[in-house]
């Protein structure tokens, strides 16, 4: 059987964007190319359902209370204390089990989940899980095949590993080196940690040698330095990086700017500041600008308002266009082309930071969140992504970054130290055994 025969189950939870987007690029290697969503899939208890729903219910409550003026960044940060990533220095046994895990494991023990790993049993393949919960699933019910898990942020809390890590079988598909020591820490063994990066999707990369991405990149660092500040003094980096690609000619578009909200729909009244700020240089299409709803159809109406009550309503579907699907995995796909042309990436430190091995910078939007504080400083380091301004002034800031060239280092510090074989190598330690990627030139 030839690799691309081999099948594994890949299975993700509909909770925010985060677990479906790493699990969307995966979608080839399942059977008939179907991801198995665990808390909603056909014949799921509704004991389970239960369970689900109310976990969703509360992240997304508090998540949406970053928008309160006053107690609403108190509340949250109480509600974040709960899932909060210990400080990684000094290094020490952080391997005792959370109050969140005991509970999710008191749960499991009463049968969350039995029925999903029952129904996956029916056919052992490999099991890829993009959240952490259905990996304990698969260990506890007794799961016949390999488990997986992929990581989906550059650290995380002590509830993704298992309550007796040193007894657990789960293998961890790591996005960064931080997580491979971070899950060492935890008390998970050493060979079962890959070093495999982000899954990123294929119509971003174009095969092996980035055809597609290169050629994206190429048109971008154009219009991120429109004064050849950086292309001047890196000429040497840029064209050997992007060789074959014309760096000299126009891009085919104006500057695109896209504004991402979360799955929470948090940050919704950002993207209307920003819109606001922007207003005079989308009339005079001086840029393009993309606002992402994503799957949530309150935020598609609230940006759709905002920009008929600030009159940009000729605009909407020429340079200013509202990202919008019902089903997650049409706005991944209509995502990942608004992405081809887009110049600057503006949302908070998700996963999507690993979108900087992209060649996209990111203007960092505040984090919802501990893990986000984490993406924060991880993204900082690689240099792909920069802090925003405060966003009412954008149409000051944004220009001035772009004219200096900040934005185009961020983006080529993206793409160089960025990790683009996620998928890849992922399938080489599920299929073939591989204990490290053969790609692995990256600095974190």
């Amino acid at each position: 059987m030839s690799q691309k025969d081999k099948k594994a189950w890949v299975v993700t939870v509909d909770m925010g964007y985060g677990h479906q987007r790493a699990a969307y690029p995966l979608r080839h290697l399942a059977p008939d190319g179907k991801i198995l969503v665990a808390n909603n899939y056909p014949g799921i208890p509704e004991s389970d359902r239960k369970i689900w729903r109310e976990s969703r219910k509360w992240y997304e409550f508090f998540s949406r209370l970053t928008n309160v003026p006053l107690i609403g960044g108190y509340l949250f940060s109480l509600f974040d204390k709960f899932q909060a990533i210990a400080n990684f220095y000094p290094r020490r046994d952080l391997s005792a089990p959370t109050l969140q895990l005991n509970q999710i494991y008191w749960f499991m023990k009463h049968g969350w989940g039995r029925d999903l790993i029952e129904f996956l049993n029916k056919n052992p393949i490999p099991l890829i899980a993009t959240f952490f919960t259905v990996a304990f699933f698969a260990e506890e019910h007794k799961y016949k095949g390999e488990i997986y898990c992929v990581v989906t942020d550059t650290d995380v809390s002590r509830t993704w590993v298992a309550l007796d890590p040193s007894k657990s079988r789960i293998k961890y598909l790591a996005p960064c080196r931080r997580i491979v020591e971070r899950l060492q820490l935890y008390g998970v063994k050493k060979e079962n940690i890959f070093l495999t990066g982000f899954p990123l999707p294929e119509e971003n990369l174009g095969g092996e040698k980035f055809k597609i991405l290169k050629a994206d990149l190429a048109e971008r660092i154009i219009n991120l330095d429109p004064d050849k500040r950086y292309r001047d003094k890196y000429a040497g980096t840029v064209r050997e990086r992007l060789h074959d690609m014309n760096l000299d000619e126009r891009h085919h578009h104006p500057l695109t700017v896209t504004f991402a909200v979360g799955g929470a729909g948090a940050q919704r009244q950002l993207g209307g500041i920003i819109l606001n700020s922007l207003k005079n240089d989308i009339i005079a299409k001086k840029i393009n600008f993309n606002l992402v709803a994503g799957t949530r159809n309150d935020v598609y109406l609230y940006f759709k308002n905002v920009i008929c009550n600030i009159g940009l309503k000729n605009n909407l579907g020429k340079n200013l266009k509202i990202i919008y699907a019902n089903h997650k995995d049409d706005y991944f796909t209509a995502f990942n082309i608004a992405l081809r042309n887009t110049d600057i990436l503006w949302t908070k430190p998700s996963e999507l930071v690993f979108y900087c091995a992209l060649g996209l910078p990111i203007v960092m939007a505040p984090p919802v969140g501990s893990q986000e504080v984490f993406n924060r400083t991880w993204l900082k380091s690689v240099g792909g992504g920069i802090t925003q301004g405060d966003p009412q002034f954008a149409h000051e800031w944004l220009f001035d970054w772009v004219n200096s060239g900040w934005l185009a280092e961020a983006a080529m510090a993206g793409f160089l130290d960025g990790r683009q074989f996620g998928v890849r190598n992922i399938a080489d330690v599920v299929f073939k055994g591989i204990k490290e990627p053969s790609e692995d030139d990256k600095i974190l």
